[in-house]
């Protein structure tokens, strides 16, 4: 797939599943802009893409702000005078107990995850609707959007926003030709995969555990420009996980 003047912006790009993607958007041709609230980690990914002949910029960037996505959205309309494709891929999780989460933990966990996810798509799809063909946003929920480990309250509740976000929008947004589809990553191991046990590798159907850029290939397919029939989807990538039943011994 080439994305030869395509120009990307990915939301927790300084590490992990975000820089994953960055760099296979930038290996594809595009141009990224990189956005994190982490400044060094965040303008070192680019720096590397640069460093590797990609086009590639970082906006520091604190998405429970609306203000600071504002200037994401405008300063890679100043820099590249366009923006095809949006992934809402920042997010935090916070594992506590419902007796003991507070509020204030509560609405951060859904305005960094969900609220925006909902504000980077309105900012982007503002200027999508512009573009010949529109355009494609990918939001990154989880498989935690439908299965759950206790004290996990507040991230489960804003995994399933995103799915239902993102099939409204896409009924919004189709009209001006905007696809907007989501990703639901089971186990995406972003460390030393060959640390892992065995016994977590077999618990999967594909018999691994998942690494950053089976999310990566999955964006590429979903942002394709080619693929104009694929939208409001959610598309679980979790290697047969949620699909095999384990039973006790």
């Amino acid at each position: 797939m080439s994305f030869t003047d395509q120009v990307v912006v990915v939301t927790g790009a300084a590490q992990g599943i975000g820089r994953s993607v960055a760099e296979a958007y930038a290996v594809a041709g595009a141009k990224v802009v990189l956005a994190d609230y982490q400044e060094a980690e965040g303008a070192a990914a680019a720096a590397s893409i640069r460093n590797e002949g990609g086009e590639a910029i970082f906006v520091q960037c604190d998405v429970r702000k609306e203000e600071e996505i504002t200037n994401l959205i405008n300063t890679t309309l100043e820099e590249y005078d366009q923006i095809n494709i949006l992934i809402n891929n920042a997010g935090v999780a916070r594992w506590k107990s419902p007796y003991e989460l507070t509020v204030d933990e509560w609405d951060d966990v859904l305005n960094t995850n969900v609220r925006s996810t909902f504000l980077a798509s309105r900012e982007a799809a503002k200027h999508m609707k512009n573009n010949e063909h529109g355009g494609a946003i990918i939001n990154m929920a989880s498989t935690r959007a439908s299965m759950s480990e206790p004290e996990t309250e507040a991230y489960a509740a804003s995994k399933g926003a995103i799915v239902a976000l993102t099939h409204a929008m896409a009924v919004s947004l189709g009209k001006d030709h905007i696809r907007v589809n989501c990703i639901s990553p089971g186990w995406i191991e972003t460390g030393n995969v060959d640390e892992l046990k065995k016994a977590d590798h077999e618990q999967h159907l594909a018999g691994r555990v998942g690494i950053p850029s089976d999310i990566s290939r999955a964006c590429l397919y979903l942002s394709d420009p080619s693929n104009t029939f694929v939208t409001g989807t959610n598309l679980i990538i979790d290697g047969g996980m949620t699909r095999k039943m384990i039973y006790e011994d």
